[in-house]
């Protein structure tokens, strides 16, 4: 049997998973402590030894060495997919880190949002597709596209950062200077602003809808009007076969799924009276590490 490993380097936890390479099914899963801003040991960055220890650890267990590995992390990834160029004020050491030289084996690296998708692709709710837009919905609003069967990447490596679609071009610039975002409409980071600080989180906000707070009833609306207004002019922009909701707050799904339908009855442009699916994303928390594996497998390494 052979072996491949994804791992998803976040900023709390690494998660990791062994596969065999052939039938691609997942092994063992493993996550351990990022140690971000732990002193470096010898020299490196703590994370790198903990990934080191993981990639042993599944290996060790699987009873075989993986011959590809794949990292998913925050950060734009180089057109050569050896490293992470630009992630400025956290992971201290990740950026120009070269990973395959780092681990002494096959790897190769992409966005986590852009490995999540793949996942998707691979073994999730878009397994088969070819075109497909996905939106991760969490602190902020990330997300990647499909397109032809082929993971758009850019230039930079910065393709699929659709959080900072511009909605409203007399609002507040975002993080980015995009003015009027989607990110800025519907992340978690911005439902104090939106509520007039009634609510803290989008959780808490979602149980006062489930409660029948007109007040959070009226703020849930503006945020899914919001989503459906981007949706659509993705959906113009990519023409995909399907659109996926992932990140934490698609948790809510069930709060998330009629409003969105409602607006984009509304707003979706539907030629013959073709109408796009939009589905949950089902890999959760793992979908960048099913997404990593993958990436290496499909795209070899350097």
């Amino acid at each position: 049997m052979t072996h491949l490993i994804g791992i998803d380097l976040g900023g709390t936890r690494i998660k990791g998973a062994i596969f065999d390479a052939e039938s691609g099914e997942h092994l063992i899963r493993k996550s351990v402590p990022t140690r971000d801003g732990d002193p470096d040991l010898e020299g490196e960055p703590a994370f790198l030894h903990q990934v080191r220890g993981l990639i042993g650890d599944l290996e060790r267990e699987a009873g075989g060495v993986a011959e590809k590995v794949g990292i998913s992390s925050p950060g734009l990834a180089n057109r050569s997919a050896t490293a992470i160029d630009f992630m400025p004020g956290r992971l201290a050491g990740l950026e120009g880190l070269d990973w395959g030289a780092a681990l002494g084996r096959e790897c190769r690296v992409l966005n986590d949002a852009h490995a999540a998708l793949v996942g998707e692709v691979w073994q999730g709710s878009a397994r088969g597709l070819e075109d497909v837009v996905f939106l991760t919905l969490g602190t902020g609003v990330g997300g990647a596209v499909v397109s032809g069967g082929k993971l758009m990447r850019g230039h930079l490596g910065r393709a699929g950062h659709l959080g900072h679609l511009a909605l409203d071009f007399r609002g507040e610039g975002d993080i980015c200077g995009t003015p009027g975002s989607l990110e800025d409409l519907v992340g978690n980071h911005s439902v104090g602003a939106r509520s007039g600080g009634r609510f803290s989180s989008t959780r808490e906000l979602v149980a006062a809808v489930e409660d029948g707070d007109p007040f959070a009833v009226e703020t849930w609306e503006e945020s899914m009007r919001a989503l459906a207004a981007g949706v659509a002019s993705l959906i113009n922009a990519f023409d995909p076969e399907a659109v996926l909701i992932g990140g934490g707050i698609s948790e809510a799904w069930d709060a998330i799924e009629p409003r969105l339908t409602h607006w984009l009855e509304q707003f979706e442009w539907r030629p013959g009276g073709v109408r796009v699916s939009v589905r949950k994303a089902e890999l959760g928390e793992w979908a960048g590490v099913f997404g990593a594996a993958r990436f290496a497998q499909e795209q070899g390494c350097r």
